[in-house]
């Protein structure tokens, strides 16, 4: 999946930098980098699930695209079951013309625009932490200490973890959780938190105002569940979502959605 993610993603004007879980054995993916623009981050992490691993992963790949001085106009974020839902040249001509815009979805938690975010921020999850017991912990210390709160004064948002950024955004959301340990601990201690960090940082900044409130990209999520793994019962949807992505897909479960949306999108090997 990862390979025929990279080959659709290909662009001359673009290059691919894959974060690869260091659970995972790299040898068995380096082939890729041979697609051509395609580089492995070298820093790689070993991510847990709705642990803050998973945004240390990001950071390390940002730190690492910024390093590189090459002037990118965006940095779009997807897993490895995204897949694109329009031809490449179309993300690209958007891209340019939306230079400095960052398109990310976010919501007001303290607004109650995303309900089920708030328990996020006011209960303590300890999924980040290696040591023995750190669950029934978990459960103590909800049962016994107050709700959480953001420190800082920041105004808490939220919503989906996948977004297209300007470089300045991510080098801003480096640096301020650098700056700011303590909410460093905060986000540690948070569920899920792949889906706050970015919004709080952003949304609370000078660079608040160019944030378009679209992460484009096609997600079928209701409420806490996971999103919908796609299939070719909603191949009509997906063409006419009008979205530059989707996700989730995953080929043990249908291959055949693949074939369909390359035809759509004239792709040809």
């Amino acid at each position: 999946m990862l390979e025929r993610l990279v080959k659709r993603l290909s662009h001359p004007d673009a290059d691919i930098y894959i974060q690869l879980d260091k659970k995972s054995p790299i040898e068995s993916f380096l082939h890729i980098a041979n697609t051509g623009n395609v580089y492995f981050v070298p820093e790689r992490v070993k991510t847990e699930w709705c642990a803050y691993s998973t945004i240390e992963a990001e950071l390390a790949g940002f730190r690492h695209i910024i390093k590189t001085g090459i002037a990118y106009s965006h940095i779009n974020l997807l897993s490895g079951q995204d897949y694109p839902l329009r031809p490449v040249q179309q993300f690209y001509n958007f891209l340019s013309e939306n230079t400095g815009k960052t398109f990310i979805h976010s919501l007001s938690i303290a607004d109650d625009e995303w309900p089920d975010g708030k328990a996020r921020i006011v209960r303590y999850h300890m999924g980040d932490y290696g040591f023995k017991g750190r669950y029934v912990l978990q459960n103590i210390a909800n049962r016994i200490l107050p709700d959480r709160k953001m420190p800082g004064g920041l105004k808490p948002y939220g919503r989906s973890q996948w977004f297209t950024i300007t470089p300045e955004c991510a080098q801003y959301a480096i640096e301020y959780i650098q700056n700011h340990p303590k909410l460093k601990r905060f986000f540690r201690l948070t569920f899920a938190v792949d889906e706050i960090f970015f919004q709080t940082i952003l949304e609370n900044s000078p660079l608040k105002e160019t944030i378009v409130n679209d992460n484009l990209r096609y997600i079928e999520s209701f409420g806490a569940n996971p999103p919908t793994v796609f299939t070719m019962a909603h191949a009509a949807t997906l063409v006419s979502s009008g979205k530059f992505f989707a996700r989730k897909f995953d080929t043990n479960v249908d291959d055949a959605i693949f074939d369909y949306l390359d035809k759509v999108i004239g792709y040809a090997e």
